[in-house]
């Protein structure tokens, strides 16, 4: 057998390190469903998260109405909503998606900041909650944190939320009906650490913390992250 042509070594060097170079796998991106009955803040919104790599809006629609059937037909991950909308109010919103898709991540956008507002979104199950004077940065942390597990409140809604701690309240008539251990796992829980980190801090297996979280939201009878911190807080226990 003759030797091969240089050109067919060199064809050959080539393709095997277009293998071993091969450009890597598109990551997809989380798909967000905005809804705002002004046009021009989903404008803005999107703007805001054009060209982002980890995140791309795939519908969005001024009347709320829309949104179930957009998150059913793109699968959405996300949805960002308004609270104060005239056809369906953003705390409606949350309670139908959170009930039709319970993995989908909310994130509500408000002019208003008030404990009224806030406490209805929480009951509604929000996972968390901005003024809509974020900036991009901020915007993209609350994004990161709520797909990661985690929940996101602004600074000005979060010292709204802390208010109603050192504010007189009335006697609670109602027994917290938690352990210390359980209480210790919700405090740590509202600094926004994992399963594997409380076990760490509390020298216990990931599994009995899966065990004593599910404990929690029975007892507390609620049903998200966000619910279990209104509640805490009802009841001073952070």
């Amino acid at each position: 057998m003759g030797k091969l042509h240089p050109c067919y070594w060199v064809f050959i060097r080539f393709m095997l390190l277009s293998l071993i170079y091969q450009s890597p796998k598109t990551v997809t991106k989380v798909s967000i469903i905005l809804v705002d009955d002004h046009q021009i803040m989903l404008d803005g919104m999107k703007a805001l998260l054009l060209n982002n790599s980890q995140f791309e809006v795939v519908a969005q629609t001024t009347n709320p109405n829309d949104a179930i059937q957009l998150i059913k037909d793109h699968n959405a991950q996300l949805l960002i909503t308004d609270i104060n909308m005239k056809e369906l109010s953003g705390i409606e919103l949350c309670k139908q998606a959170k009930a039709q898709f319970p993995s989908i991540k909310v994130l509500a956008l408000s002019m208003f900041g008030d404990k009224e507002t806030i406490t209805q979104m929480l009951e509604a199950g929000v996972d968390g909650y901005l003024l809509k004077n974020t900036g991009t940065d901020e915007l993209i942390s609350a994004l990161t944190k709520l797909m990661s597990g985690q929940v996101f409140f602004s600074n000005d809604v979060t010292l709204e939320m802390l208010k109603t701690i050192t504010q007189p309240k009335l006697v609670q008539t109602e027994t917290i009906n938690l352990t210390p251990r359980e209480v210790e796992i919700v405090t740590l829980i509202s600094t926004e650490l994992n399963n594997a980190q409380i076990g760490e801090k509390l020298f216990i297996s990931e599994r009995t913390v899966e065990t004593h979280r599910k404990n929690i939201f029975r007892k507390t009878n609620t049903k998200s992250v966000a619910g279990l911190i209104k509640y805490a807080i009802d009841k001073k226990i952070i």
